[in-house]
């Protein structure tokens, strides 16, 4: 079969015509005429599988962070629909990448063989027209069944794929082998993907904008809690600072602007008195009729409205953005008192720091702690975006710019941000020819649309961060020296959690966090304690956050113990004590690490910060190394 399927591929590039009985076949022939066209491939050139390295996979969901907890969920839920048919679940990022997979290792090995694991590559740039990268270069929901395939090679191949929209691109895919038929006989599969696209876009919405009011408009009164058309995030004002799928396709601003910035009665008649009414409810959610009964409301509470002090323990007086990130930490406090003194100051900043250690965070802090604190503040991962949407996203476009756009132009988030802040994460990824356009855009203080010749005055203040070297970038020519240079108006650089004293702080403060959100009791049993100060936590608080929301999750009343944590907590670091001699003098009796670590510790009673002193490290490496030598203080002995 793979030589007629090669020569219907190339009659149709030859041709250039596409001939097509309905869409779905249409989006497929003009797939192929990319592949050929614009990538050069060749349908007979089957490349195989192609994945990325262990280390890649692991960045790439780092970037991802909370989404993917939420998108797992969906995936589990989706996989008990179609298990039966011997179809897998699948979650790709914006450049085609399998970040996690559900039901390969339960079924045939011959789909793991296809390649329908975690870490190999979909893009349609590199494996040709498949579910997932034609279905990210189509940004719509389709099915990629058998000889659609680009390659003779995925012939065996039934995939069904839909676009992830909002703070994060992704592509969640269902796929089998020899599944037979004809492309229209796969609509259930279709639609159920296109459902659970749209319940992770809007558990994720609902997650990330708790802190704010959430109206649900649906136009089923029974599903408008659980499974609402249109959901909006609402600052206290009632103006909109967050809109879903669902209500950036159905409702339209004036001018074709963004929703972002309007009051709810820019679009439904009363609309502000609707919504006082709605929050007068006592328990913040009530459910009504609105706008002549085309919709069902309800409303839920900002979660801070929920929020009290642990029993016992004062509220602390004057505790700003800034000064809520750290304990006890000095590098930590230091920095800090940087940001407290850049955050008036009308410069642009740069932060670094490794995955998960809290860059976006720190932003926030900054505005919030910032002149600019009542106007937006935008934030877009440059990492997570595919490259043919950064530029409009950033810059936006005039009307009539392209085929199915809005007929009255979009805003840009720079646009968007006006007078207040744009955070762009991962700067280090943006393409050099977007770092050219944004360097003029931060040296002229104006913008321009695509598809427009009038510039508009731009008011923002920029914050961007990167995990990446980017002096080292810049000296390998794949980021602007100029721009680097522009950006870094003001550098902080965030430590890792492994290099922080205050772990136990942020332990403390995270376990409070997500039990509250659980609605579970904040208890760790004292060897959990100990083996959380012991690990060294590559993903940083983004890791730890996750691990103690999973361990909260499956604790029982009594508290968290050591059954409860993940598998990746199971074995202890074996780093040594940086500076610590190994092996004594030869005229000396050889003492143990374990031996010379005691010592210090008896030698201070037990100081675990004064041995930490003498020995020039942090805290928490004393803890880890008196986990991994079964030291155990002597005031938490049986």
């Amino acid at each position: 079969m793979t030589q007629p399927h090669s020569e219907t591929v190339h009659r149709v590039i030859d041709s250039g015509q596409i001939v097509a009985r309905e869409h779905g076949e249409r989006l497929i022939r003009e797939s192929w005429l990319r592949c050929a066209r614009e990538y050069g491939l060749q349908p007979e050139h089957n490349p195989g599988i192609r994945e990325v390295s262990a280390t890649d996979l692991h960045e790439r969901r780092q970037r991802v962070g909370e989404y993917l907890d939420i998108a797992r969920t969906g995936m589990d839920q989706l996989y008990g629909h179609i298990a039966g048919q011997g179809y897998i679940t699948m979650l790709a990022d914006s450049e085609g990448i399998a970040l996690e997979c559900r039901g390969g290792e339960r079924a045939d090995p011959a789909l793991q063989a296809a390649g329908l694991r975690a870490g190999t590559i979909w893009g349609e740039t590199v494996v040709g027209t498949n579910g997932i990268g034609t279905c990210i270069a189509e940004q719509r929901t389709l099915t990629c069944h058998r000889t659609d395939h680009f390659y003779a090679g995925n012939l065996d191949l039934s995939c069904t794929a839909a676009p992830l929209h909002g703070r994060v691109a992704a592509v969640l895919d269902i796929s089998a082998l020899s599944v037979p038929g004809a492309r229209e006989g796969q609509q259930l599969a279709w639609h159920l993907t296109s459902l659970y696209a749209r319940l992770i876009e809007d558990s994720y919405f609902s997650h990330h904008f708790r802190d704010h009011w959430l109206l649900r408009l649906g136009r089923n009164a029974a599903f408008v809690d659980n499974h609402a058309d249109l959901i909006l995030a609402l600052d206290d004002d009632g103006m909109i600072v967050g809109a879903n799928t669902g209500a950036r396709q159905t409702l339209q601003s004036p001018n074709g602007e963004s929703l972002l910035g309007h009051g709810v009665g820019a679009f439904f008649r009363d609309g502000n008195a609707r919504i006082h009414a709605l929050k007068q409810d006592h328990d913040g959610v009530r459910l009504r009729s609105w706008s002549d009964d085309t919709f069902h409301a309800a409303i839920s509470q900002p979660r801070r409205r929920s929020k009290s002090p642990p029993r016992n323990q004062p509220i602390p007086a004057h505790t700003g953005p800034l000064q809520a990130m750290a304990g006890d930490d000095a590098t930590m406090q230091r920095l800090i008192a940087q940001a407290a003194r850049l955050a008036n100051k009308p410069i642009d900043l740069l932060i670094q720091g490794e995955t998960g250690s809290g860059k976006e965070v720190l932003a926030r802090a900054l505005h919030a702690a910032s002149p600019r604190s009542n106007a937006p503040f935008v934030a877009i991962n440059c990492a997570a975006l595919p490259e043919s949407l950064i530029e409009s996203e950033l810059f936006g476009y005039a009307p009539g710019t392209f085929t199915g756009a809005r007929q009255q132009g979009m805003k840009g988030l720079l646009q968007q941000a006006h007078g207040g802040t744009l955070f762009l994460d991962e700067i280090g990824d943006m393409p050099v020819a977007l770092q050219t356009r944004l360097l003029r855009v931060l040296a002229e203080r104006e913008v321009l649309p695509l598809g427009s010749d009038t510039p508009v005055a731009l008011d923002v203040r920029v914050i961007t961060a990167t995990h990446r070297d980017l002096a080292a970038l810049v000296a390998a020519g794949t980021f602007r020296e100029d721009l680097y240079y522009r950006l870094a108006g003001g550098t902080l650089a965030l430590p890792a959690l492994r290099e922080r004293a205050d772990i136990g702080w942020l332990i403390d403060r995270l376990l409070e966090h997500e039990a509250e959100a659980l609605g579970c009791r904040a208890r760790l049993k004292p060897d959990v304690r100990e083996r959380l100060l012991a690990h060294n936590w590559p993903g940083n608080i983004r890791e730890l956050r996750n691990v103690l929301r999973f361990a909260l999750a499956l604790a029982d009343d009594e508290g968290i113990d050591m059954a409860d944590l993940p598998a990746s907590l199971a074995t202890v670091d074996t780093a040594a004590l940086p500076g610590e001699r190994v092996t004594s003098p030869a005229d000396e009796k050889p003492a143990t690490p374990r031996d010379r670590l005691l010592a210090h510790l008896r030698e201070r009673d037990w100081n675990i910060a004064q041995v930490a002193r003498d020995l020039s490290v942090a805290r928490s490496t004393i803890y880890r190394r008196m986990a991994r030598l079964q030291i155990v203080d002597p005031k938490y002995r049986h």
